[in-house]
């Protein structure tokens, strides 16, 4: 196999070559390599980040990658190995070093989280000592005990509640990061694109909690692996299964329920997992006396499945897939369809101790699906984008203070914009619009490198060629809109290439043992972009990408933070502020129309923006109250030459303040009760100014963009779960919540309308979604 590296990257890695092979010379002469596989003792799952220390030696420290494995140089003779993971009981290995060596590791979970101050030694101040910046990693475990709406555990609400993550408000899944419009998250699942992450309009997330085993989100400082989007990337690893036995859990809501399914392939060489998920609120609509409703549809269903098998110590294979589709319709007068599927096989392979690759395929697809039926017209709308992703990830451990990734990154993008089919009798024409082909493709290479007791530095750069290809028409507009010029491109004929350099550095400076500074740079460039002219984001939202009309959206930011450490690191505490500066941004035209529109590209506009913050982080890890308090003060502004007159303006994702106070206390052995609470300043609005009559009907005036806001958010939530009495096959709980304790109406919409009463005022109407929602959820394994 070979691997092409574009001339920028070669440059690149040749600056720092020749002080790679003087490190790794250094340590070749005297040392061996210790390498294997961190997992989970009773189930086999492989664990992420666990640690691997030789005590007593500086720098002898490494974590396990996404697929468990670690490699670790150390010197000949007696060595000893410390294994650690939160929530485990630590292993200690001790070994003779003459040659290189591999491990298989396995670590036994602590009975309760109380035992994480006894059992959990070595390094537990990996958040301190890592060089990245704006990283925050959550497991199940510290999701499963938060109160969420109807009971259902939720990891994108979860995420919400750290700090310079924010809510788009009740109804809505996306987040906003730093200053970032929703588009600019890359969500991974599996390594596969989720384009549309929300349940029924936004109340839950297409990410069921008992198929997830690690969630990670970068708001900054993000590795060169990663790129394509501006703001952040969240990567939800899934459940490898249990490949030592069978086991099925599940639970049982007042809303949906859930099944898991999992079990050896080969005892201890292979497994799967199998969790699915539905809701049947369309059950109790049969129920209703009025036809309509009962004829009506609400539900929405998920299926995750993924199986493994490990051919030998240096070979394994990995599928993994995601399926998941909402149904809402008024019987049949309107219907709304929408859903992602992905799939995904890897090949880990381990080529010696020291060099490890994983090669995905990847296919990840999202459509929606409209459907109206009213007098004769009877038209559908469907739109659909579709990704074909091959990718090759490399690490190379030269030695314990020095590691090398790099690899290479192609996509395929078709995107069809619409397609719009209307009977013999409608009044409305049918259309299908132009599909939208392009490649994305980028190659990568950072280093890793220890360079003294309190130094860690991780930089690199990715290198991004982006290109769309006909066949098609394309046009070209100017400033206004107006058609230009017109030209026809013949299958696989390019017809634009962007070509973008993607610096990125990060750095820490330990202080003491429980403090450290960090500093990262990051530039970011995205390709695929998200057209809304909502407030919140929607299912029948456009993606397009760059084009010759439309440049790739740019980010620089630029973070510096402290962290520390109390209490033997049994609480965590960081400071982070934050600027980012963004090139190339996209608003609409006052009274854009998007869906089917052939001529979409002349109804944006194009403007610049920045954002910049203050991020406050602290954590209690362990005993028996846990949990955390985040704050963020932040601004996000855009600037567009044709909006609010070239001056800037909020980002419809300005938050002043946003304030998430969430607290786990463990009563007893059988009772843990939980609370959120969260503070949020109201997103800024465009209201109108005045109004004026037409033939007697009132037209509002609106002036300033985004210059009001809704009012502040705020709500308490409260849970409870109560562990039944476990055996040596059975174990369930019961779990009760209440959403929004004490029943804030917050706002969900305001409107205006004129007043019935007196025709000279108008009347701000608000529209709440949940004032208090009380909920029940019984849960079994066995």
């Amino acid at each position: 196999m070979s691997i092409i590296i574009p001339l920028p990257q070669k440059r690149f890695l040749f600056a720092f070559l020749p002080l790679l092979l003087f490190v790794s010379r250094s340590f070749a002469q005297t040392h061996h390599t210790i390498d294997g596989t961190v997992r989970d003792a009773k189930t086999g799952e492989t664990l992420i980040g666990a640690s691997v220390t030789v005590p007593g030696r500086i720098h002898a420290g490494v974590t396990t990658n996404a697929y468990g494995f670690f490699s670790i140089s150390a010197p000949d003779g007696a060595v000893t190995l410390v294994i650690t993971f939160a929530g485990y009981v630590p292993d200690t290995l001790a070994v003779t070093l003459t040659q290189n060596l591999t491990l298989k590791v396995g670590l036994t979970p602590g009975e309760s989280q109380l035992q994480e101050v006894v059992i959990n030694a070595g390094r537990r101040n990996d958040n301190v000592i890592k060089p990245i910046t704006g990283v925050q990693k959550l497991t199940t475990s510290e999701v499963k005990d938060i109160p969420v709406l109807f009971g259902e555990k939720d990891i994108l609400k979860t995420i919400q509640l750290l700090p310079g993550i924010q809510s788009a408000g009740d109804g809505n899944t996306g987040f906003y990061v730093r200053g970032g419009a929703s588009d600019q998250n890359l969500i991974l699942l599996d390594e596969a694109t989720v384009y549309n992450a929300s349940h029924l309009l936004g109340f839950f997330s297409t990410f069921n909690s008992d198929a997830i085993k690690d969630v990670t989100i970068y708001k900054g400082g993000m590795p060169a692996e990663y790129g394509g989007r501006l703001s952040s990337v969240l990567d939800i690893r899934m459940n490898d299964g249990n490949n030592q036995k069978f086991g099925v859990s599940g639970g049982i809501g007042l809303i949906a329920s859930h099944l898991n399914v999992e079990g050896p392939i080969k005892k201890k060489k292979g497994s799967f997992a199998i969790s699915a998920r539905r809701t049947y609120a369309d059950l109790f609509l049969k129920l209703s006396h009025d036809s309509t409703t009962r004829n009506s549809s609400l539900y929405f269903y998920d299926l995750n499945l993924k199986a493994n098998y490990a051919f030998d110590d240096k070979n394994t294979v990995y599928l993994s897939g995601y399926f998941g589709k909402d149904v809402l319709g008024l019987k049949d007068l309107f219907g709304l369809n929408w859903g992602n599927a992905t799939g995904t096989v890897r090949w880990n392979h381990v080529f010696n101790s020291g060099l490890f690759s994983n090669m995905s395929l990847i296919y990840s697809s999202y459509d929606y699906n409209i459907l109206i039926n009213s007098n004769n017209d009877n038209i559908t709308i469907a739109s659909k984008i579709n990704d074909l992703h091959l990718k090759e990830d490399l690490q190379f451990y030269i030695n314990s203070v020095s590691k090398i990734n790099f690899g290479i990154d192609v996509i395929h993008h078709t995107l069809s914009p619409g397609i719009i089919n209307t009977s013999a009798s409608s009044s409305f024409n049918s259309l299908d619009l132009q599909k939208k082909y392009s490649l994305e493709s980028a190659a990568y290479v950072s280093h890793e490198w220890s360079p003294g007791s309190k130094w860690k530095i991780n930089y690199g750069l990715r290198f991004t060629v982006f290109s769309v290809f006909g066949p098609g028409s394309f046009y070209t507009y100017d400033s206004s809109g107006n058609t230009l010029d017109t030209a026809s491109y013949k299958s696989a004929q390019i017809v634009k290439t962007y070509a973008n350099l993607e610096p990125r550095f990060s750095a820490s400076y330990q202080l003491s043992d429980p403090s450290s500074i960090k500093f990262s740079y990051t530039r970011n460039v995205q390709n695929l972009h998200l057209l809304s002219n909502s407030t919140s984001s929607s299912p029948t939202d456009l993606w397009v990408p760059s084009s010759n009309n439309i440049r790739p959206e740019i980010a620089d930011q630029i973070a510096l933070g402290y962290y520390r450490n109390f209490s033997n690191n049994g609480y965590e505490f960081s400071t982070e502020v934050y600027y980012k500066i963004l090139q190339d941004q996209i608003d609409y035209k006052n009274g854009a129309e998007l869906i089917g529109n052939e001529n979409v590209e002349s109804q944006l506009l194009y403007g610049q923006g920045r954002a910049y913050g203050l991020e406050l982080y602290l954590k209690k890890k362990f005993g028996k109250l846990t949990g955390w308090i985040s704050y963020t003060l932040s601004k996000s502004e855009r600037k567009f030459q044709d909006i609010n007159a070239d001056t800037w303006f909020n980002a419809t994702q300005d938050h002043t303040h946003d304030l998430s106070l969430v607290g786990i206390y463990k009563a007893s052995k059988k009772w843990t009760l939980s609370s959120t609470f969260v503070y949020v300043t109201g997103n800024p609005v465009t209201w109108p100014d005045g109004k004026y009559q037409v033939n007697g009907q009132a037209v509002f005036l609106y002036s300033n963009r985004n210059g009001y806001r809704m009012p502040a958010y705020n709500r308490l939530d409260i849970g409870a779960t109560l562990e039944g009495k476990k055996t040596a096959r059975h174990e369930s709980s019961w779990t009760f919540s209440v959403y929004n304790l004490y029943g804030r109406e917050n706002p969900y919409t305001i409107t205006f309308r004129t007043d019935p009463k007196d025709p000279s005022k108008t009347q701000a109407v608000q529209t709440s979604l949940f004032r208090m929602v009380p909920s029940v959820t019984y849960n079994f394994k066995f």
